[in-house]
């Protein structure tokens, strides 16, 4: 991490200057003790609003509204709700995601375009609108509000995820906030979840744009539970200039320090998104270097997190390195495997396509660690790119067997 930004402790999606949120147990939910299932966001400010959305043929009708929604390049407010993804009912899922939005447009007074919308849950299920009807008007938003809406998105999730940074532009100090849920169903191709992003920086609805999915390209669209993409996929990132710092120029070095934070704040999301993803019992990360090309490095990065073998071996604590090697080769990922080192946690097993002899117990103890690392020189190039993914295990088959029962 750069010396400057900070991490700020405790920090939410409302950590930065002008923004409000709350939420509220609906009933979509089964219900628990403290679950939540509905949830608004809210800038006190005009905002500057980015999105990047699954590429799933397939899409829920809260993400083709927001899709519209935010084409304007400005928003105030998310309404989210979790236990039901708004998806596969036809026309209705169109029809109760606009209602939704006119409802929280009302208990905000601001326009209906200026709301975007997402869901998350089960599929194929119609939202209970008369349930969202009498909850929606009851949430009461506040500064404190982010950790209630981090957990109003969660599904099968063990836990809220939240970031906040802070770094100083033009002398004065900005933040980004952040939370995210998602615990299966992920394989990016966009980003594979919910996410949603704030800052009370300065930044146009163009150059917020291109920042958003530099950010995740870097970030969630480098990480895997189990192959399968979502129809709900969305992060979504609002700037309200509230911070009173000047407004972020291209190609500047505030831009860049920007970037870097943002992608810093998207990166820890992304991370404990596999870190506890549903029957995670291990971190995995895969580190490509000297590819021909950027794409090319996370191609081979993603390759080996996506692959259930190397996701078992892990599990396991099996150091059968030829499973990694099978992934990049498939991947597309330009390879000449004379030139090929491979290291497991820093233990290089593998050197110019030939075995290196190593410990095998020594080996197999460091991979009983809660993170796995994969470290592979390609020997073609200078561009590296890191992915991460969770193992693979019992329980994730077991949870998934019973999802929607």
């Amino acid at each position: 991490m750069a010396p400057d930004i900070e991490v700020i402790p405790d920090g939410s999606v409302t950590t930065p200057q002008g923004f409000l949120a709350g939420a509220i147990y609906a009933g979509i939910k089964t219900y628990g003790e403290d679950k939540l299932d509905l949830g608004i966001l809210y800038s006190e400010h005009p905002a500057s609003a980015a999105g990047t959305f699954s590429t799933n043929k397939v899409l829920a009708g809260s993400v083709k509204v927001t899709q519209r929604q935010i084409a304007r390049g400005t928003a105030r407010a998310v309404v989210v709700n979790s236990g039901c993804a708004n998806c596969c009912v036809g026309e209705q899922s169109i029809k109760d995601a606009l209602e939704t939005i006119a409802l929280t447009a009302r208990k905000l007074g601001v326009p209906q375009e200026e709301v975007l919308i997402c869901s998350t849950g089960v599929i194929g299920v119609e939202l209970p609108m008369g349930l969202i009807r009498e909850a929606l008007p009851k949430i009461t938003l506040s500064r404190e509000g982010g950790h209630a809406f981090a957990r109003a998105i969660l599904t099968t999730d063990t836990r809220p995820k939240e970031i906040a940074l802070a770094l100083s532009i033009g002398g004065r100090q900005v933040h980004i906030g952040g939370c995210a849920k998602g615990a299966g169903m992920i394989h990016p191709n966009m980003a594979t979840m919910l996410a949603f992003l704030t800052t009370d920086a300065a930044i146009d609805p163009p150059l917020l744009r291109t920042m958003l999915k530099e950010a995740v390209d870097a970030s969630f669209n480098m990480i895997d539970v189990d192959n399968d993409q979502s129809t709900n996929d969305t992060v979504l990132l609002l700037a309200n200039r509230a911070s009173g710092a000047p407004l972020l120029q291209p190609h500047t070095p505030e831009a860049d320090l920007f970037q870097q934070a943002l992608t810093q704040a998207c990166v820890s999301l992304a991370k404990d998104i596999v870190r506890y993803a549903e029957g995670a019992t291990k971190l995995i990360e895969a580190t490509v270097e000297e590819a021909p090309t950027l794409q090319d490095a996370r191609r081979a990065a993603r390759a080996i997190v996506s692959s259930n073998l190397v996701k078992t071996a892990v599990y396991g604590g099996d150091p059968n390195w030829g499973r990694v090697m099978m992934a990049i080769g498939k991947s597309g990922t330009p390879i000449d495997e004379s030139r090929v080192a491979l290291y497991i946690n820093d233990i290089c097993v593998m050197e110019g396509g030939v075995p290196i002899p190593y410990f095998k117990n020594a080996l197999v103890n460091s991979m009983k660690a809660r993170e796995v690392r994969f470290r592979v020189r390609l020997g073609l190039g200078t561009a590296r790119a890191t992915a991460w993914g969770s193992d693979l295990s019992e329980a994730y088959v077991t949870l998934n067997s019973a999802y929607s029962t």
